[in-house]
Protein backbone atom coordinates (compact mmCIF):
# COMPACT_ATOMS: atom_id res chain seq x y z
CA UNK A 1 0.00 0.00 0.00
CA UNK A 2 1.48 3.31 -0.73
CA UNK A 3 -0.42 5.02 2.41
CA UNK A 4 0.43 6.14 5.86
CA UNK A 5 -1.73 3.84 8.15
CA UNK A 6 -4.97 2.10 7.40
CA UNK A 7 -7.80 -0.19 7.79
CA UNK A 8 -7.78 -3.51 6.27
CA UNK A 9 -11.22 -6.24 5.88
CA UNK A 10 -11.60 -9.50 4.15
CA UNK A 11 -14.85 -9.21 2.25
CA UNK A 12 -15.95 -12.41 0.68
CA UNK A 13 -13.49 -13.14 -1.45
CA UNK A 14 -12.08 -9.86 -1.39
CA UNK A 15 -10.00 -7.47 0.63
CA UNK A 16 -11.56 -4.00 1.92
CA UNK A 17 -8.67 -1.64 3.08
CA UNK A 18 -8.73 2.30 4.30
CA UNK A 19 -5.96 4.09 4.32
CA UNK A 20 -4.62 7.96 4.15
CA UNK A 21 -2.44 8.68 1.05
CA UNK A 22 -2.51 10.03 -2.36
CA UNK A 23 -4.96 8.47 -4.82
CA UNK A 24 -2.84 9.61 -7.62
CA UNK A 25 0.34 7.30 -6.25
CA UNK A 26 -1.66 4.21 -5.88
CA UNK A 27 -0.43 1.05 -7.84
CA UNK A 28 -3.58 -0.76 -8.58
CA UNK A 29 -5.32 -1.35 -11.46
CA UNK A 30 -7.42 1.54 -11.67
CA UNK A 31 -8.45 4.65 -9.31
CA UNK A 32 -11.52 6.44 -9.36
CA UNK A 33 -11.71 9.89 -10.28
CA UNK A 34 -14.66 12.10 -8.11
CA UNK A 35 -15.28 13.37 -11.65
CA UNK A 36 -17.58 17.00 -12.36
CA UNK A 37 -20.39 16.27 -15.34
CA UNK A 38 -18.02 17.42 -17.65
CA UNK A 39 -15.61 15.26 -17.48
CA UNK A 40 -12.91 18.44 -18.24
CA UNK A 41 -10.98 18.49 -15.39
CA UNK A 42 -11.57 20.39 -12.42
CA UNK A 43 -10.12 20.98 -8.56
CA UNK A 44 -9.63 18.43 -5.73
CA UNK A 45 -8.89 14.60 -6.88
CA UNK A 46 -10.34 15.66 -10.19
CA UNK A 47 -7.64 18.36 -10.71
CA UNK A 48 -4.89 15.69 -9.02
CA UNK A 49 -6.00 12.97 -11.54
CA UNK A 50 -5.76 15.38 -14.06
CA UNK A 51 -2.32 16.53 -13.47
CA UNK A 52 -0.75 13.63 -12.49
CA UNK A 53 -2.23 11.61 -15.34
CA UNK A 54 -1.00 14.05 -18.45
CA UNK A 55 -2.88 15.35 -21.14
CA UNK A 56 -4.23 11.44 -22.45
CA UNK A 57 -6.60 11.46 -20.18
CA UNK A 58 -8.50 14.89 -20.40
CA UNK A 59 -8.15 13.87 -24.28
CA UNK A 60 -10.40 10.84 -23.77
CA UNK A 61 -12.77 12.23 -21.61
CA UNK A 62 -13.22 14.76 -24.42
CA UNK A 63 -13.60 12.22 -26.65
CA UNK A 64 -16.11 10.40 -24.24
CA UNK A 65 -18.21 14.05 -24.33
CA UNK A 66 -18.28 14.29 -27.49
CA UNK A 67 -20.19 11.29 -28.03
CA UNK A 68 -22.47 11.27 -24.96
CA UNK A 69 -22.91 14.67 -23.56
CA UNK A 70 -22.19 15.69 -19.40
CA UNK A 71 -21.67 12.50 -17.47
CA UNK A 72 -25.13 12.22 -14.94
CA UNK A 73 -24.39 11.87 -11.42
CA UNK A 74 -23.91 8.46 -9.87
CA UNK A 75 -22.76 7.04 -13.46
CA UNK A 76 -19.37 5.93 -14.67
CA UNK A 77 -16.90 5.74 -17.81
CA UNK A 78 -13.81 4.98 -17.84
CA UNK A 79 -10.36 6.31 -19.29
CA UNK A 80 -6.72 5.00 -19.72
CA UNK A 81 -4.83 6.19 -16.59
CA UNK A 82 -2.11 7.99 -18.64
CA UNK A 83 1.14 8.98 -16.86
CA UNK A 84 -0.57 7.25 -13.18
CA UNK A 85 1.06 4.40 -11.92
CA UNK A 86 -2.87 3.04 -12.23
CA UNK A 87 -3.25 1.91 -15.66
CA UNK A 88 -7.23 2.88 -15.73
CA UNK A 89 -9.24 5.70 -14.33
CA UNK A 90 -12.88 5.38 -13.63
CA UNK A 91 -14.83 8.86 -13.40
CA UNK A 92 -18.04 9.15 -11.93
CA UNK A 93 -19.73 12.35 -10.83
CA UNK A 94 -21.08 12.29 -7.38
CA UNK A 95 -24.06 14.18 -6.17
CA UNK A 96 -24.10 17.88 -4.74
CA UNK A 97 -24.96 18.02 -0.95
CA UNK A 98 -28.80 19.59 -0.48
CA UNK A 99 -29.18 18.68 2.91
CA UNK A 100 -29.80 14.91 2.94
CA UNK A 101 -33.37 15.16 1.40
CA UNK A 102 -32.71 14.97 -2.73
CA UNK A 103 -31.63 11.66 -2.97
CA UNK A 104 -27.74 11.77 -1.89
CA UNK A 105 -27.32 8.73 -0.31
CA UNK A 106 -29.37 6.63 -3.65
CA UNK A 107 -26.87 8.63 -6.30
CA UNK A 108 -23.70 8.49 -4.12
CA UNK A 109 -24.40 4.58 -4.14
CA UNK A 110 -24.69 4.80 -7.60
CA UNK A 111 -21.22 5.83 -8.04
CA UNK A 112 -19.66 3.70 -6.29
CA UNK A 113 -21.78 0.79 -7.33
CA UNK A 114 -21.45 1.86 -11.30
CA UNK A 115 -17.82 2.73 -11.01
CA UNK A 116 -17.04 -1.19 -9.40
CA UNK A 117 -19.73 -2.69 -12.44
CA UNK A 118 -17.34 -0.79 -14.82
CA UNK A 119 -14.21 -2.44 -12.82
CA UNK A 120 -15.85 -6.06 -13.04
CA UNK A 121 -16.69 -5.54 -16.79
CA UNK A 122 -13.15 -4.41 -17.68
CA UNK A 123 -11.71 -7.54 -15.74
CA UNK A 124 -9.75 -5.22 -13.20
CA UNK A 125 -8.94 -6.65 -10.31
CA UNK A 126 -8.54 -3.61 -7.96
CA UNK A 127 -10.12 -0.17 -7.25
CA UNK A 128 -9.18 2.63 -5.49
CA UNK A 129 -11.89 5.30 -4.47
CA UNK A 130 -11.68 8.75 -2.96
CA UNK A 131 -14.30 9.62 -0.99
CA UNK A 132 -16.64 10.69 -3.26
CA UNK A 133 -18.38 14.44 -3.37
CA UNK A 134 -17.04 14.87 0.15
CA UNK A 135 -14.62 18.09 -0.75
CA UNK A 136 -15.87 20.53 -3.12
CA UNK A 137 -19.72 18.76 -3.50
CA UNK A 138 -20.24 19.29 0.60
CA UNK A 139 -21.30 15.69 1.46
CA UNK A 140 -20.85 15.57 4.78
CA UNK A 141 -17.87 12.64 5.10
CA UNK A 142 -19.95 11.24 8.22
CA UNK A 143 -23.23 10.81 5.86
CA UNK A 144 -21.01 9.55 3.13
CA UNK A 145 -18.39 6.99 4.40
CA UNK A 146 -21.37 4.53 5.53
CA UNK A 147 -22.76 4.59 2.41
CA UNK A 148 -20.11 4.03 0.43
CA UNK A 149 -18.20 1.09 2.36
CA UNK A 150 -22.14 -0.38 2.49
CA UNK A 151 -21.95 -0.29 -1.45
CA UNK A 152 -18.64 -1.68 -1.40
CA UNK A 153 -19.00 -4.64 0.73
CA UNK A 154 -21.69 -5.59 -1.06
CA UNK A 155 -20.24 -5.75 -4.38
CA UNK A 156 -16.75 -7.82 -2.95
CA UNK A 157 -19.19 -10.13 -1.33
CA UNK A 158 -20.14 -11.02 -5.43
CA UNK A 159 -17.22 -9.84 -7.40
CA UNK A 160 -15.80 -12.20 -10.20
CA UNK A 161 -12.73 -10.09 -10.95
CA UNK A 162 -12.31 -7.11 -8.16
CA UNK A 163 -10.88 -8.87 -5.28
CA UNK A 164 -8.92 -5.27 -3.54
CA UNK A 165 -10.60 -2.31 -2.97
CA UNK A 166 -9.02 0.61 -1.16
CA UNK A 167 -10.76 3.99 0.08
CA UNK A 168 -7.82 6.11 0.31
CA UNK A 169 -8.15 9.35 2.42
CA UNK A 170 -6.51 12.74 2.16
CA UNK A 171 -6.50 13.77 6.11
CA UNK A 172 -6.39 11.85 9.17
CA UNK A 173 -9.60 12.95 10.40
CA UNK A 174 -10.94 11.52 7.22
CA UNK A 175 -8.98 8.52 7.61
CA UNK A 176 -10.72 7.92 11.14
CA UNK A 177 -14.44 8.77 10.18
CA UNK A 178 -14.13 6.16 7.41
CA UNK A 179 -12.37 3.54 9.87
CA UNK A 180 -15.35 4.40 12.42
CA UNK A 181 -17.40 3.63 9.73
CA UNK A 182 -15.93 0.22 9.33
CA UNK A 183 -16.60 -0.89 12.69
CA UNK A 184 -19.75 -0.15 12.91
CA UNK A 185 -21.05 -1.58 9.91
CA UNK A 186 -18.95 -4.59 10.70
CA UNK A 187 -20.14 -4.39 13.98
CA UNK A 188 -17.06 -3.49 16.23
Amino acid sequence: MSTDRGLARTIGPGRLEIARGDLTREKVAAIVNAANSSLLGGGGVDGAIHRAGGPAILEECRAIRARRGPLPPGEAVITSGGALPARRVIHTVGPVWQGGGAGEAETLAACYRSSLALAEEEGLSSVAFPSISTGAFGYPIEEAAPVALRVIAEVLRGARHVRLVRCVLFSESDLETYERALAAIAGG
